[in-house]
């Protein structure tokens, strides 16, 4: 029983990280623009970040090794540094905009918001995670999440063409009228994968395996985690997309606020629905908020072979407490100044991609080693399709930044 209730409690948690700004800005644009034609990419991806996280979890409960550390020990010191530097930035570029994301919707949600509130909920945040033992940081903010949940009812109750739906599960390219458009579908369907495999999702998920100390026999654990949590919160992000095809799309609204997602509740529930929304918006952006400033802690004190972990005295981890705090005040601090969020994030998730095959190419290396993992390596199955996604993230780094620039950031 007792490990039926840690399986439930860790997959409410994953409803609270993966749900995150990234996923809000662009299934809802995604939805409005091409309607239910990107549906199968956020499937697609899902089943990458699920055979990701999958593996570095297993890596953690077998070999208690961390993402950064397999990353330092397969890359060398030096190729890992230029990896630690660049998701640093990632992760403090995607944690302002979560800071920020949650102080607009908090604005949204209670009518005033003063300029300072992005520093203040940062401040919150970071008491959250200082108050709170380990297990319960992600897991608390993953059953607030559940408000999430009024997106999928919602995308029931606004009667979408259930036959249209279907075909945009399977594989397609809609035919476009201009080069323009065609390369404004390639724009989305990276930035959506990237959205989804966001890196500081599995240096979060490893580290936190072995805080939790994970051993061998959590393996299957680990395995049931990672696809019923992140299915779920993939089921959250496809009903956004048909929200915004249902909704949006007929009224030639194109979302450009995080907000705006919010409003896709409006029409099958009211206020009431906008409000569960918000809140539901807010504790699971604060949640992947909490997850890159613990990832980028993570990361620094793994590089550096400092003590970390959230599970342990703060005497005993300084340097990987402060890394967090500063994470979260410097997030803070950079939208308040007025930066648009919604900017941050969708550079930040374009250049995400780019540090995804420096990530996924160590732990798929490593998973698959004898002597490291012994019987618990990956098999020729799982190894096969890493690789084949490993390919996937490889095409997506080189053409997101080219995309960026030719379609102006996906400007419509």
């Amino acid at each position: 029983m007792k490990k039926v209730m840690e399986i439930f409690l860790a997959v409410m948690a994953a409803l609270g990280g993966f749900v995150d700004i990234g996923e809000l800005v662009f299934t809802a644009q995604a939805g409005a623009v091409f309607r239910y034609s990107l549906l199968w990419v956020v499937a697609f991806a899902t089943i990458g970040i699920i055979l990701y996280s999958e593996i570095c979890g297993r890596i953690a409960a077998v070999a208690k090794q961390a993402v950064f550390t397999v990353i330092k020990r397969k890359l060398g010191k030096r190729m890992a540094f230029v990896v630690w530097i660049a998701s640093t930035i990632v992760n403090l570029a995607t944690c302002a905009a979560e800071i920020g994301g949650i102080a607009i919707l908090i604005k949204l949600l209670i009518g005033f918001g003063p300029w300072w509130m992005p520093i203040a909920c940062a401040i919150v945040l970071a008491g959250s995670i200082w108050i709170m033992p380990f297990k319960w940081i992600e897991r608390v903010f993953g059953l607030a999440g559940l408000a999430m949940l009024i997106f999928a009812v919602g995308a029931v109750a606004v009667h979408p063409d259930w036959g249209e739906v279907a075909k945009g599960m399977a594989p397609n390219v809609p035919a476009f009228e201009n080069t323009r458009d065609m390369l404004l579908f390639g724009y989305f369907v990276v930035g959506i994968i990237s959205s989804v495999m966001m890196p500081y999702e599995v240096y979060f998920y490893s580290s936190g395996g072995i805080e939790e100390g994970w051993k061998k026999s959590d393996v299957g654990m680990n395995r049931a985690i990672s696809i019923i949590g992140f299915a779920l919160g993939s089921m959250v992000a496809m009903t956004i997309v048909v929200l915004g095809a249902a909704v949006f799309a007929p009224r030639g609204i194109v979302p450009d606020t995080i907000g705006s997602a919010a409003l896709l509740v409006a029409t099958p529930y009211g206020k009431i629905g906008v409000i569960l929304a918000l809140i539901g918006m807010i504790t699971a952006v604060a949640g992947a908020a909490v997850e890159t400033a613990l990832a980028g802690a993570y990361n620094f004190a793994q590089y550096f072979e400092l003590p970390w972990g959230r599970s342990r005295p703060p005497r005993e981890t300084p340097a990987f407490d402060a890394a967090w705090i500063i994470m979260l005040i410097l997030g803070g601090i950079i939208v308040a100044t007025g930066v648009d969020p919604v900017l941050i994030v969708e550079l930040s998730v374009m250049f995400a991609v780019v540090c995804l095959p420096f990530t996924y190419y160590p732990v798929l290396s490593a998973a698959h080693n004898k002597s490291l993992m012994g019987k618990d390596r990956t098999g020729p199955l799982a190894h096969g399709l890493g690789w084949f996604y490993f390919i996937v993230v490889c095409i997506a780094a080189v053409t997101a930044p080219v995309l960026l620039v030719l379609t102006g950031m996906g400007s419509y």
